[in-house]
């Protein structure tokens, strides 16, 4: 299962976040910094609409979400890359993750104290991409020294290797982070093979004050934080509350929604920033329904039948046959599976047909 690390200055939200993210109160949260030091690890389950219907359609009771996981990670200060604070901790952790949320203090609160003693949500977001440059530069000047006789030796491979590091270094010296070098299709599939840091992707969560959440677009610490994410990243913002998602940990769903309506607010941020991450990670749905369960199944963007169908079992993609296919919009729209293979919406697709998100299969396969 891919993991997605929250990450952030200490006091910004992130153990709060992650506890209600993970709908459980196993991360502390404290009013100093370093309260969170091994990083806690959760499953959450990722909010689709969809699956109510298709249950009804299904005539089933049970209903099984796709999912991802999180990792709440310790905050990181200045000079981590050097050490300080939970230093070198902190960035194995991260390493150890595939796509980063980025929490952002965008709230003034004189009882909560911050490192820096002000608010400044562009600074805070520099400090730990600086951090994560300085290590990643680090990293790689090591990796290209490392290599440098098997490239003199005529090492195709370490040819490679060096000339993207060529490329990077000088990137990374500049402050800016791996995901934004400009590279071809070729080099970033080798990037991936030096793990850094500053290549996986990353989306901001601007963290408000529960009165400021309905009004966030006109907060302008969030104005500045998407302006930032936009231009030097080119990722996505999501506005949380992490105190209101934390008090919506314990309510019903509809009791959950009343609250938030009652806040001027139609969706829990905590909602929009799974969403978030799935789509960042390169993550889509499909889904099978039958009598006994309805069930979201995770693959990736251009995954063929075949791979999908080893989502269910290894066997299913070895000995696959067909798939049997219908659009989720078609399939709701009809209102039943008779109706929608009346209207000519099902059809057989083969090894080489590319799942699209919503689609509804069943597999055929050999014994």
């Amino acid at each position: 299962m891919l993991k997605a690390g929250i990450v952030g200055l200490p006091n910004v939200g992130k153990s709060t976040l992650f506890n209600a993210l993970t709908r459980t109160r196993k991360a502390e949260s404290a009013n100093y910094p370093f309260c969170t030091i091994e990083p806690n690890i959760g499953v959450v389950v990722v909010p689709d609409e969809r699956l109510e219907p298709l249950a009804k359609i299904a005539n089933t009771t049970t209903i099984i979400p796709a999912a991802i996981e999180f990792a709440d990670i310790a905050g990181l200060v200045k000079g981590a890359a050097d050490g300080e604070g939970l230093g070198n901790k902190f960035l194995s952790h991260i390493r150890e993750t595939d796509a980063i949320v980025q929490v952002v203090r965008c709230f003034e609160d004189g009882d909560i104290t911050h490192v820096d003693n002000n608010i400044d949500p562009i600074r805070d977001i520099e400090t730990i991409f600086t951090e994560l440059v300085l290590a990643d530069l680090e990293s790689a000047n090591k990796r290209r020294e490392k290599i440098s006789r098997d490239v003199k030796r005529g090492d195709k491979e370490a040819a490679v290797i060096d000339a993207l590091l060529e490329k990077l270094i000088p990137h990374l010296n500049e402050g800016k982070p791996a995901l934004t070098a400009d590279l071809s299709d070729e080099e970033r599939a080798t990037e991936k093979e030096l793990h850094l840091l500053t290549s996986k992707r990353t989306i901001f969560a601007a963290n408000v004050k529960d009165e400021e959440l309905a009004d966030a677009d006109n907060n302008p610490h969030v104005q500045k934080v998407r302006d930032y994410a936009k231009d030097h990243v080119g990722c996505e913002t999501v506005v949380i509350s992490a105190q209101i998602e934390s008090e919506l940990i314990d309510l019903e769903e509809a009791e959950a929604k009343e609250f938030l309506s009652d806040l001027g607010v139609d969706e829990s941020g905590v909602g929009k920033l799974i969403r978030g991450v799935y789509d960042l990670l390169g993550l889509r749905t499909y889904f099978t329904a039958g009598e006994k369960e309805v069930r979201a199944w995770t693959i990736r963007t251009g995954d063929t039948a075949p791979k999908a169908a080893g989502a269910i079992h290894t066997d299913f993609e070895h000995k696959f046959i067909k798939a049997e296919t219908v659009a989720y919009d078609d399939l709701s729209a009809a209102g039943s599976v008779a109706a929608a293979r009346d209207a000519g919406k099902y059809r057989m697709e083969g090894k080489d047909y590319l799942v699209k998100d919503g689609d509804v299969l069943l597999f055929r396969h050999g014994a």
